[in-house]
């Protein structure tokens, strides 16, 4: 949607065999619940027959919606009237429960955070300008509920999905990153679900030629019937080539582009995510569509040439709800009305009803806003490209979209009442009844290791566990440097791509959620995500300019779900003030959630781990003084920069060791955030880091294993200064997940110019060690010493062991 963003889903009846879920009946046909009308159901048969029934609770509309529907017409819908209402008036589409607490992102932006702004939240994506007259767009989006129901296609589409977003702005598509969640690593469904998706992101990102720069993979059980598909897309543009999805302007043409529509995705974006999964409804499991990178990728080109040509006046991607929503949102978005001729939209099915044509998520398509002198350029570019066009209506000064079918008028509504003045809910919410328990289960009542023995079995648990092992297995699936612009990519803390060559001129990203943090506390662990993801890009060398967002949470209906959600979201805005970040866009996606309706209220496991993932943009002046995460030759100084506390509630290290989870979490620091990320952006350029890693989950041992295996160069730290410095135990010292931390190398004749640089912004400094020669791995005096082999042979088999 233009208000957040679109999940494109749809999908299609399990085989109740391989998952464990009830059997499931198969999906009714949309046809038949959208056709019960009398046959060509115009506007004028549904004046005429106010008492005909339509299924719209079917369709996904309570029975107030549809009384409301029938006030604004002022009669009863027809039947292709009630196919755009249902579908754009779905959670999903309309942001019915979140829109009013959304609103916080646009009500705290201050007019220092819209400096770099050149398009905000309402558009398909957000725009920030990086100077030199270069801007970037960039938006992250979920395809959840279909990655689990076909996970390779409903993946696949899901990165289709947002490429076709960051086009629609005018921008030529440049990298891609992902955030995966999956259940629990040893259950028989999460290997289904896994190769699936990582085979869909890889196969459809890696044929449009587009270099994956990087993301998380995660493994939970809450996520067992709910994986987090979370797609991300970043594309590079001048500022006089911005694109707006407005129909403006009587007399253009309306022109759609590209793939024929077919019947695939019916309603899936009003059916399957915008309630949860229930065996007791399988009209809630429509077919999911089908992607083809290969016509994206042409569809890609042929818009830059359109755009190049000046022959585009609007443009808007078909999505979620398909042309019930181009249409509605593009006029909405107008100054007029528009009118349409549904026959002249190219099928691939000739037999689709006209609601169905309405519906179809059919993916790679676009449509177009093009004045009448200027259309027959824009149809001899896409004849050119091979791109079968067809005009389907012009831009009226009515203020009403009309649609036509066959000579016969189906639809003629107010096209605000469709796509941004649907209904919005005040949904009750409150604090759960279980959280103050979860709360009070703190993990320093844990027991923690007190022997080199222990400390070294500990750390090795941790490092060869699911969420904190090498994700190599999966990324080495996607390329990431492809277009030859990636300066960085995973596993270093930020993915960099450089936007001009000739200046060296580029851009961060970072996306980042803590679903573990954000379960005990809402607001907290938003807040978290943010200051992840900055810290980040920071690392890297990079000023962070904008973030985007895709919210995952459990079903509305359920007050503590909701009451997540409400707390996520006004945690992450007032960071967002508090760091001078503005949130540019985004996605919600709701009913992510095990247990449905009554049975699940109340439950502490109802719902996944809320998973707010936030995604943070960051502008470096030249991408050759970017800073990597490892370090690579011997005789660098290893400095801790941040103070370390008692925090391990919440931690990997609860976790793995002792399955636990309860607490508070770590404490937001954003002053010390914002000072950590001006040291280490200082440091880069001026040359004085020669590595730096962020600490987060698995704390200080993790991140020293990190920047050991990355090139393979070994340290020798002490932990003797910094126990007594923070007051802490060694157990602590190591696992301890406290933010606005970060590990430096310096060379020894930068030393003195990055202590004073650290003193400078009040930054905690310590000198843990240095970096070893000889292919040694990690020693820690006094503790344990992991020889190099040992710590990759721990990081780097758990996946491809479990996966094959």
């Amino acid at each position: 949607m233009l208000t957040r963003g679109l999940v494109r889903s749809a999908g299609e009846a399990i085989d109740p065999s391989r998952v464990d879920l009830p059997p499931v009946p198969p999906a009714p046909s949309v046809r038949t619940t959208v056709t019960n009308a009398p046959s060509a159901d115009t506007v004028e048969n549904a004046a005429a027959t106010p008492d005909v029934e339509l299924p719209y609770a079917e369709l996904g509309l309570k029975d107030d919606e549809y009384a409301r529907i029938r006030d604004i017409l002022g009669r009863r819908p027809t039947a292709a009237e009630l196919a755009m209402y249902s579908v754009m008036w779905s959670e999903h589409c309309s942001y019915k429960s979140s829109k009013r607490h959304l609103s916080q992102f646009g009500d705290k932006t201050t007019e220092e955070m819209r400096k770099h702004l050149l398009v905000g939240i309402g558009q398909n994506a957000g725009v920030v300008d990086i100077g030199d007259g270069w801007a970037v767009t960039f938006k992250v989006e979920s395809h959840n509920h279909p990655s689990y129901v076909e996970p390779y296609q409903g993946a696949a589409t899901g990165v289709g999905g947002i490429v076709r977003d960051i086009i629609s702005m005018g921008a030529r598509p440049v990298a891609v990153m992902d955030q995966l969640r999956f259940g629990a690593i040893d259950h028989p469904d999460t290997q289904r679900v896994v190769h699936g998706v990582v085979s869909g992101v890889g196969g459809y990102g890696n044929s449009l030629g587009l270099p994956n720069i990087g993301g998380e993979v995660e493994f939970d059980a809450s996520y067992q019937r709910n994986p987090l598909v979370n797609a991300l897309c970043l594309g590079v543009l001048r500022h006089e080539d911005i694109h707006l999805a407005n129909a403006e302007g009587v007399g253009n043409k309306v022109v759609l582009f590209g793939a024929r529509t077919g019947g695939d995705g019916i309603g899936g974006a009003s059916i399957l995510a915008s309630e949860t999964f229930d065996a007791d409804k399988p009209s809630k499991r429509p077919s999911v569509q089908v992607g083809d990178p290969f016509m994206e990728k042409v569809l890609i080109e042929c818009c830059l040439e359109l755009y190049a040509a000046r022959v585009v006046e609007g443009i808007q991607d078909l999505g979620a709800a398909g042309i019930s929503c181009a249409t509605s949102e593009l006029a909405s978005n107008g100054d007029g009305g528009m009118h349409v001729d549904l026959e002249s939209v190219l099928l691939r099915d000739p037999t689709l009803t006209a609601g169905e044509i309405l519906m179809s998520e059919s993916q790679e398509r676009m449509m177009a806003v093009v004045a009448p002198e200027k259309l027959d350029e824009f149809l001899a570019i896409t004849a050119k490209w091979d791109v079968e066009t067809s005009v389907i209506g012009e831009v009226t000064g009515t203020g009403r979209l009309t649609i036509d079918h066959n000579g016969h008028r189906i639809v003629d509504v107010d096209p605000r009442t469709v796509a941004h003045d649907g209904p919005v809910y005040d949904r009750p919410y409150a604090r759960p009844a279980w959280q103050d328990a979860l709360n009070a289960d703190d993990a320093a009542t844990l027991p923690r290791p007190t022997t080199p023995e222990e400390l070294r079995a500990q750390v090795l648990a941790l490092i060869a566990s699911p969420n904190l092992a090498s994700k190599a297995w999966v990324t080495d699936q996607y390329d990431r440097y492809v277009q030859g612009n990636t300066a960085l990519a995973q596993p270093d803390d930020a993915g960099v791509v450089r936007v001009d060559e000739a200046s060296g001129l580029g851009v961060a990203l970072s996306t980042d959620a803590n679903g573990r943090f954000t379960k005990l506390d809402p607001y907290t662990g938003a807040q978290q995500a943010l200051a992840e993801a900055y810290r980040n890009v920071a690392t890297v060398g990079a000023t962070p300019l904008a973030v985007t967002d895709c919210l995952n949470f459990g079903s509305p209906e359920d007050p503590d779900a909701m009451w997540q959600l409400v707390e996520a979201i006004t945690g992450l805005a007032d960071a967002c003030v508090e760091l001078g970040v503005p949130v540019t866009g985004g996605n919600v996606s709701l009913y992510n959630s095990t247990l449905a309706g009554e049975v699940g209220k109340g439950h502490i496991d109802a719902s996944i781990n809320p998973t707010p993932v936030v995604g943070v943009l960051g502008v470096l002046e030249d991408v050759a003084r970017v800073t990597p995460s490892g370090w690579s030759s011997h005789g660098q100084h290893v400095y801790l920069l941040g103070a370390t506390h008692t925090e391990l509630s919440g931690s990997v290290w609860a976790g793995v060791v002792h399955g636990h989870l309860g607490g508070h979490p770590p404490v937001v620091d954003l002053d010390a955030e914002r000072a950590l990320a001006q040291v280490l952006i200082d440091a880069a350029r001026q040359s004085l880091a020669a590595a730096a890693h962020d600490l987060s989950a698995g704390g200080l041992a993790q991140a020293l294993t990190d920047a050991v295996l990355r090139y393979g160069v070994g340290a020798r730290v002490s932990l003797a200064e910094l126990m007594p410095r923070d007051d802490i135990d060694a157990a602590t010292a190591l696992f301890s997940e406290s933010g606005a931390r970060a590990l430096v190398a310096v060379e020894a004749e930068n030393v003195a110019a990055f202590e004073a640089l650290a003193a400078s912004h009040f930054v905690p400094l310590l000198r843990l060690g240095e970096t070893l020669d000889g292919g040694a791995g990690l020693v820690v005096d006094g503790a344990f010493e992991l020889g190099l082999d040992e710590l990759r042979v721990a990081h780097e088999g758990t996946l491809p062991r479990v996966f094959g």
